[in-house]
């Protein structure tokens, strides 16, 4: 019988608004089971804060040049998780997965910068803290992200789903894992699709004191703009990062729906959103099958019921969506579980990331391990 492991992995999204919080116990490969999970919302200072500095940051260089900032929010931020951490109040914890704050992702530069200090975090609260999850798959050639698909594959084998089986997750950036038979890590195919909630997101911010469209109430009371869709669509297929396999929220701006009112905004952003999803789904799922293959979505993005619906409508033919709740699974909590489960895979040595998930030149194991003395 393999050694099983407590774990709690601290995910903060793209969305930069908090802290999804997953404690399980498994043994890095055959199995999980979530024991606890919790959602810690950030203050608005900290939230602020982020997104402010993250729209500074265009380029390598201005890592250096507001360097300041960072290391002030970034200390911000570990004692927020340090918070978490405590209020977890586990009896028993082996590991911490510290994913911290992306606030620059960036393949063709082979960066991916996020914001957490493991070894404050590990002094802070006396436990094993594993970071840094992206630098390894960097150093082997890979993009860095995405990072979850290995999970997605235990989720497949744990939960006996259907193959081949698509699960879509709709964060800030979406991205898809597509696993087909057999079922094992040469399986996975996976890749970011583009733009999550990130557009819709930074849409509301700019223009409402709302963080976010609530189940895309917004988007259904607007009207979609047509002339200005077809123009970011044919500015986005003609895109020049458009053979990455990952992307940074900074990839992809609002600019194109300047002047459209806040509901009609809301509408465009969604429609050009869901258009890339779907066009991404039905790419990576070609598999000739005799019956719709099952895309299985989670992230908060799942509840954008306007941009489901769309999404729907777009690959009814070849595709059917089903939500990951149906399955008893909280879709809230995938990618905090999932590192959870990344950091038991580093304390083992085992890879996180794979050639044809990042693009890595060999499977690479991920994640620095910082031991408290």
């Amino acid at each position: 019988m393999m050694k099983e492991y407590t774990s709690l992995g601290l995910m903060s999204g793209t969305s930069g608004d908090g802290v999804d919080a997953s404690l399980i116990i498994s043994d890095g490969e055959t199995k999980y089971e979530v024991i606890k999970e919790k959602y810690f919302e950030y203050d608005q200072e900290i939230y602020r804060e982020i997104h402010k500095v993250k729209e500074k940051i265009q380029n390598p260089k201005d890592l250096e040049k507001f360097i300041t900032e960072i290391k002030e929010i970034e200390r911000k931020i570990t004692l927020f998780h340090a918070k978490v951490i405590k209020e977890v109040e586990a009896e028993k914890i082996d590991l911490i997965g510290f994913h911290g704050q992306t606030i620059f992702h960036s393949p063709k530069d082979k960066i991916s910068k996020q914001l957490g200090d493991g070894m404050l975090l590990s002094q802070l609260t006396k436990q094993k803290i594993v970071c840094n999850f992206r630098s390894n798959d960097i150093k082997n050639g890979g993009e860095g992200a995405p990072l979850t698909p290995i999970f997605h594959l235990l989720i497949a084998k744990q939960y006996e789903l259907d193959l081949p089986v698509c699960i879509l997750n709709i964060g800030g950036i979406s991205n898809v894992t597509f696993i087909t038979e057999p079922i094992n890590k040469l399986s996975l195919i996976s890749k970011d699709t583009g733009p999550g909630n990130c557009l819709i997101d930074k849409w509301l911010r700019k223009n409402s004191k709302k963080k976010f469209d609530e189940d895309g109430q917004l988007a259904a009371r607007g009207n979609i703009n047509e002339i200005i869709l077809e123009q970011a669509q044919e500015l986005f297929s003609h895109r020049k990062n458009q053979k990455n396999l990952s992307f940074d929220t900074e990839d992809f701006d609002i600019s194109f729906a300047r002047g459209l009112s806040l509901e009609d905004g809301a509408a465009t952003l969604t429609k050009f959103t869901s258009k890339i999803i779907s066009s991404s789904l039905l790419q990576i799922c070609s598999t000739k099958t005799s019956s719709p293959i099952k895309v299985i979505v989670c992230g908060g993005g799942r509840k954008n019921l306007t941009m489901i619906d769309q999404i729907k409508k777009d690959i009814s033919k070849k595709l059917t969506i089903k939500n990951i709740d149906d399955y008893k699974i909280n879709g809230d909590f995938i990618e905090s579980q999932a590192f959870a489960f990344l950091a038991i895979r580093a304390h083992l040595g085992l890879p996180n990331s794979f050639p044809k998930t990042t693009g890595c030149t060999k499977p690479s194991v991920g994640g620095d391990i910082i031991n408290f003395k």
